[in-house]
């Protein structure tokens, strides 16, 4: 991107932050994923801007892309926030996850933090030439090592990062290229954008959904994107057939199964030497 498309971005990230605050006011127990869900989209709207995408709110944060419905949020449950704006049609995407009840129990605020630790680590490291796979992946061990000390894998970490048994947890890609599109140019297809002769896409679970792995430059915009999901019907199947049984502790996986998922999104901008957030404030994670 060059600097009239970062400004351009950068406008749609200063009305993105402000998008997941009616959620976090209005999200209470008791009222529907929808009620908040709109409220969100209402934002928006009354800046003179449109959603980028269809708005994620729901207290399953484990269904990917779990649009708002007319579930009852619960005490205990987390409520987990995906959206952003369209404004002079560049994007932005951010997401957050919080407590229905305003406060983490000790379990969600566990993995809370390993979620927010590698979230932090992608800004540390991302800057022109190095490979987002590269990132990716580091991101996977540090979540690896997080997970095994709180019981939920366990064994050798690159063994269980090679396997990919990290997949378990997350299923998805560190983040995307944004722009015109939140994922940017994808009817051009992910292998053309996000992959060079260097680094092809991965065909494992889970590392095959990441979109972008060449090496970053500057003027990229990235999404900085990690989670931690408990999917029961991918718990149950991997159970079943012994997957990556020597890295998973299932007897505890099972516990996690109402958990749903945390995930935390920013949108970044690789400068020359390193990287920043987009938009004029910071959304409290």
């Amino acid at each position: 991107k060059g600097p009239h498309e970062n400004a351009a971005v950068e406008q749609a990230g200063a009305i993105g932050y402000m998008m997941p605050t009616p959620a976090m006011r209005t999200t209470r127990t008791g009222v529907t994923e929808r009620f908040v869900g709109g409220q969100v989209d209402g934002m928006a709207g009354s800046l003179s801007s449109k959603v980028s995408c269809a708005t994620i709110f729901t207290q399953h944060g484990e269904i990917m892309h779990g649009c708002p419905s007319e579930n009852i949020l619960e005490t205990g449950r987390l409520a987990l926030c995906d959206a952003g704006c369209e404004l002079d049609d560049y994007c932005s995407d951010h997401t957050r996850t919080f407590p229905v009840s305003g406060k983490f129990t000790d379990r969600q605020l566990d993995i809370y933090r390993i979620v927010e630790a590698c979230h932090d680590y992608t800004i540390e490291v991302a800057k022109p030439g190095v490979r987002w796979y590269d990132v990716h992946m580091d991101v996977c061990r540090m979540m690896t090592d997080r997970l095994k000390e709180i019981g939920l894998m366990k064994g050798d970490t690159e063994e269980a990062v090679r396997a990919g048994a990290h997949a378990m947890f997350l299923p998805h890609g560190l983040g995307h290229m944004m722009g015109m599109d939140v994922h940017d140019m994808e009817g051009l297809g992910q292998k053309h954008v996000g992959f060079d002769d260097e680094t092809q896409p991965s065909t494992q679970f889970g590392t095959n959904c990441l979109r972008m792995g060449r090496r970053l430059e500057e003027g990229f915009v990235m999404t900085d994107e990690p989670g931690i999901y408990f999917i029961p019907a991918l718990i149950d199947e991997w159970r079943a057939k012994g997957h990556c049984k020597e890295w998973l502790n299932f007897d505890i996986l099972e516990t996690y199964k109402d958990f749903g998922g945390i995930r935390i999104e920013d949108d970044i901008l690789i400068t020359k030497d390193g990287c920043r957030f987009l938009g004029n404030k910071r959304i409290p994670y």
